[in-house]
């Protein structure tokens, strides 16, 4: 159980009026997330709950045998508002308009005509019936956001439901489902570290920058150098990061470069067989800097979540900075 979470103003007509500590409600953050492979079929759903006061972030994620994705985003929320032990403020973000709309727009109309729609029986009763029961007990504001888009709780909450999927599926002897941004590296669990690499490259030099977050805390380290080319930046900057973290190690690693991923996710094992020769048995560009980052990898469990080059990530926007000025 975790102390509280998120959602808008109950759409209730008949809400009850709020406790004289209102002002001192605790404040939680919430991401859900939830999806069926196929649809309908196997699902599963995934939440984040983020406590403002302490920054401590739950997880949780379920699913089911068979069911559809719009029954998985419902019973993200309901799970999540189900895990708080007191009346809270709660802000829930969502990549599902079915379920914000469904609470903020839909949900009055149907209360007030016997739990139907306009044109007749409203699929999912169940769970919207009790999602309204729950909206009674907390402060909820219910909030949009685009779905894949490198929002990093949201990105967490499709994980957890992408795995719920997986293990749904294996347990009625079903293969892989389809990984959402992943190359099938998305973390059983929340990484132990994270880390994000970023680099800027000319034609005189280059710098890179990469920012590490364990155990709480975050440092940017950086370094650069004349003649250097952007791939080069980027697996100096992957091999310097992971040096500094525990061997052990779960990690998430955020990177722009698809050179970095792909090779580290898939070509080194070929390169390695060939004696770090391409398969046209060439010598493997850079191999100097590969075998160093091969050695990191092997002594730590790395993730490679896929992100978008059109991804606002707030961190990518820190390192530019750093990158630039390592650069020289």
């Amino acid at each position: 159980m975790v102390d509280c979470a998120a959602m808008p103003t109950s759409p209730s007509p008949t809400p009850p009026p709020p406790p004289d500590d209102s002002l001192a409600l605790p404040e939680i953050t919430v991401y859900t997330d939830g999806g069926a492979d196929p649809n309908p079929g196997p699902g599963g759903w995934g939440v984040v709950l983020i406590h403002a006061a302490s920054s401590k972030v739950s997880e949780m994620k379920g699913g089911e045998p068979h069911t559809t994705n719009n029954r998985m985003e419902l019973t993200a929320a309901i799970k999540a508002l189900e895990a708080l032990k007191r009346r809270c403020r709660v802000r829930l973000y969502t990549d599902s308009q079915y379920l914000r709309k469904g609470v903020t727009q839909w949900m009055p109309g149907w209360i007030q005509r016997g739990w139907k729609r306009k044109d007749g029986e409203l699929l999912n009763e169940d769970l919207w019936r009790r999602l309204a029961e729950l909206i009674l007990e907390h402060e909820l504001r219910w909030d949009w956001v685009k779905g894949h888009a490198g929002n990093r709780w949201n990105e967490r909450a499709d994980q957890l439901a992408t795995l719920a999927v997986r293990e749904q599926r294996a347990a009625k002897g079903l293969g892989a489902a389809t990984v959402t941004g992943g190359s099938g590296a998305v973390p059983s669990e929340r990484p132990d570290a994270e880390i994000y690499v970023r680099v800027s490259a000319s034609g005189k030099g280059g710098g890179w920058a990469a920012l590490i977050r364990h155990e709480g805390s975050e440092s940017v380290i950086s370094g650069g150098g004349k003649k250097l080319s952007s791939n080069q930046l980027d697996l100096m900057a992957a091999a310097e990061a992971l040096d500094r973290l525990p061997p052990g190690l779960s990690v998430a690693m955020y990177t722009l470069s698809d050179y970095l991923r792909n090779g580290a996710t898939g070509w080194i094992v070929g390169w390695k067989k060939r004696n770090w020769t391409t398969m046209e048995g060439k010598p493997v560009l850079h191999r100097d800097l590969w075998e160093r980052l091969d050695a990191a990898l092997t002594r730590r469990k790395v993730a490679w979540p896929v992100v978008k080059k059109d991804a606002k990530l707030p961190e990518f926007d820190a390192l530019a900075g750093p990158a630039r000025d390592a650069a020289g």
